[in-house]
């Protein structure tokens, strides 16, 4: 047997020794373990992290949104568009027509929250688990993020 070959066999079985002393840790400490049987015990979440996108409503229930196109224009993934259209409230000059975003090509970055001049687009609905049957149901209009709600729950 050569050195390097000497070597070798030393460091394989460091390796499984290694993979023993976890084996066995887990095995006879569970309570250590970092693994979470995932549909029936839910993470916690800090407050930081980002769900998924809702518009704010005004007083009146329409849009908060004056269509200024700057959360569109400042995203990376460029998911967000945004038709805006003549308003006839005298406080607002124009408002969205069709606000859409597609979450297939959204990164959850923030920048749009971040942008907005008039906090119109939030992040905090709580909702994480995003799982679908087709790709048509990730890209949500403007009628499905001004019913979000901050508890997870579509009203």
């Amino acid at each position: 047997m050569r050195g390097g070959e000497a070597f070798y066999l030393v460091e394989i079985l460091k390796g499984m020794a290694i993979t023993m002393r976890h084996l066995l840790s887990n095995m006879f400490d569970p309570q250590r373990m970092p693994t979470l049987e995932y549909p029936d015990q839910k993470p916690e979440y800090g407050p930081w992290l980002r769900g998924r996108h809702r518009l704010m409503k005004r007083e009146d229930g329409s849009p908060r949104c004056v269509a200024c196109q700057m959360c569109s224009t400042i995203c990376p993934a460029d998911c967000i568009s945004i038709v805006s259209g003549e308003d006839d409230r005298a406080d607002v000059e124009k408002a969205p027509e069709s606000f859409d975003i597609n979450l297939l090509r959204c990164v959850y970055c923030g920048f749009c929250v971040e942008a907005c001049p008039c906090d119109a687009i939030r992040m905090d609905t709580g909702i994480f688990e995003l799982a679908a049957d087709n790709r048509e149901a990730f890209k949500v209009d403007i009628d499905f993020l001004l019913n979000n709600t901050t508890d997870g729950v579509r009203r």
